[in-house]
């Protein structure tokens, strides 16, 4: 495992906002749950809704924060120009409020929230390539930086071809473009990303040292390769070029948690905090999604893979970062107002800057939520469905209170 460095990571009031209202956007995720029902269709304008408030607000804006923290760390070099998230937070956050607004009450408004996410993405994207191009490290959390900023860049232009084609003022074929954009930004930007960053973070926290990397450079290679067969098969409409992309996922994939598998027997600390907790729940999630998704392509029951994508997305995606973030909040807390006394005064540990009877209520709640909700749409359960989305607005309940504390710490 490379050692990082903190000497270029950007000040805390950049970051922080991402972190702060990317929970306010989990909260009303939860909170939209209560209100739908364990039977749908992806084609549906409300489940698009909810999806973008979802991955747009919370996911995306988590991510943003994270890599304007870590991108310059791991590349040891300071960004090219690092005030730029000063502007991308507000075009991220108004154009998902805006296209949320659009999918949910007016159609015309997917163009405008369509362009403010395109250029908060595009601003993204071209600073971090332009940050890349000063370091000379090559590692493989730097090609998967690369790689997912070009998928980025390809879902987030289909998605703004699709809001034009939804208004009416582009004339495609959305369910294919909607499979493309799909896949660049949940397969080759999140999923990319969080196969990067869990190669540090992971092993970090975990105290695990000298493990072999032929795991995860498979994984890498065939997810790259994957999402680009999808890509391409939706694009120029090939069933056989897509399936031939998922099955090289769905190998990408397992390779990956293979590696992750082989990190975790090394690991040195055993304390079963609420970070341990989180990834062991998200890895179990992210099987069974696989094997969910598996069973939906032999027998094709759409109630299967709405559950494979639950657990995939709340399961898998949500968990890492929800656990994630009870490391790295308090960490650049500490570092920007406490790392200055160090020697001079007392400074408190990173665990007791945040409550951890409210991180185990977090956990436990969004758990229960996430498996409740699961079987709600495997079955269609209206009662299981509402059950689960009550436990998970009560878990984000407490992840908002126990973020605004780790953010308001020393204060």
């Amino acid at each position: 495992m490379k050692q990082i460095s903190s000497d270029f990571a950007p000040p805390l009031k950049l970051i922080s906002p991402f972190f702060k209202y990317g929970v306010i956007f989990y909260l009303l995720s939860m909170l939209a749950l209560l209100f739908f029902e364990p039977s749908f269709s992806y084609a549906q304008m409300s489940i698009a809704g909810w999806i973008h408030l979802f991955l747009l607000g919370f996911v995306m804006m988590v991510i943003f924060g994270a890599m304007a923290q870590l991108i310059p760390v791991v590349l040891e070099v300071g960004h090219a120009v690092v005030d730029v998230y000063y502007v991308i937070f507000p075009l991220l956050g108004i154009g998902a409020a805006v296209m949320v607004t659009g999918f949910w009450l007016m159609p015309a408004l997917l163009p405008y929230g369509g362009m403010l996410v395109l250029v908060a993405m595009i601003i993204f994207a071209s600073e971090n390539i332009a940050t890349l191009k000063k370091t000379k490290i090559r590692t493989l959390t730097i090609d998967t930086v690369a790689w997912s900023n070009g998928y980025l860049l390809l879902g987030i232009l289909t998605g703004f071809a699709i809001a034009l084609g939804l208004s009416g003022d582009l004339g495609i074929n959305i369910t294919l473009m909607l499979k493309a954009h799909v896949y660049a930004v949940i397969g080759g930007y999140v999923v990319l990303t969080i196969m990067g960053l869990s190669l540090i973070l992971i092993p970090m926290f975990s105290l695990a040292h000298g493990f072999e990397e032929t795991a995860i450079n498979r994984a890498f290679k065939l997810v790259v390769t994957g999402v680009g067969a999808v890509f391409i098969g939706a694009l120029i409409s090939q069933e056989w070029l897509m399936y031939m992309g998922y099955a090289i996922n769905m190998l990408g994939v397992l390779f990956y948690i293979w590696q992750i598998y082989i990190i975790a027997r090394l690991t040195v600390r055993k304390e079963m905090d609420v970070w341990a907790k989180s990834m062991i729940f998200a890895f179990v999630s992210l099987i069974l999604s696989i094997v969910l998704g598996l069973f939906y392509f032999m027998i094709g029951n759409e109630n299967i893979l709405h559950a494979s994508a639950w657990f995939l997305l709340l399961g898998f995606i949500s968990s890492m970062i929800t656990g994630h973030l009870y490391k790295i909040v308090p960490f650049l807390v500490w570092f920007e107002r406490f790392a200055p006394l160090v020697g001079k005064e007392k400074v408190p540990m990173l665990h007791e800057m945040y409550s951890k009877e409210g991180a185990a209520m977090m956990f436990n709640f969004t758990a229960s939520g996430v498996v409740l909700g699961g079987f709600g749409l495997l079955f269609e359960s209206d009662i299981l469905f509402k059950a689960g989305g009550s436990f998970l607005f009560t878990g984000a309940i407490f992840l908002y209170m126990t973020m605004n504390k780790m953010l308001a710490y020393g204060k």
